[in-house]
């Protein structure tokens, strides 16, 4: 049996899915991008603000499931443009230093004409 995860401390989902699910142990995120919960827009426009409110995002989702970043086992990356890549990949760093096992992929349009998504796979 599976348990959809909500908080009010990341955005509503835009679509048909859960913020999370919690199954077997672990917590599959939906991939996040970066609109401010407070206001449900994309605020931030440089790649490094968008990949802080990201990181944000995932952070409540994760605390909401009763698990957080140490605990994460994989996370799945989608950039709109990989020249981006380093910039992201420090910011990154700092929040998944255990090293997740990580893909990272560019993809040609994200949605709301964000530069950056991140799902997660993690431990409760």
């Amino acid at each position: 049996m599976s348990e959809k995860i909500y908080t009010k401390n990341a955005p509503d989902a835009i679509g048909p899915y859960s913020q999370a699910v919690v199954s077997k142990g672990l917590v599959f995120t939906s991939g996040q991008i970066a609109i401010n919960p407070a206001t449900g827009c994309v605020e931030a426009q440089t790649i490094a603000e968008q990949t802080e409110q990201v990181m944000k995002n995932l952070g409540a989702v994760l605390e909401a499931a009763g698990s957080g970043y140490d605990k994460a086992v994989k996370t799945v990356c989608f950039l709109a443009n990989m020249s981006d890549f380093g910039v992201f990949n420090e910011i990154y760093g700092k929040y998944f230093s255990g090293k997740p096992a990580r893909s990272c992929v560019a993809a040609k349009e994200l949605p709301k004409g964000v530069l950056v998504e991140v799902e997660v796979i993690a431990e409760v």
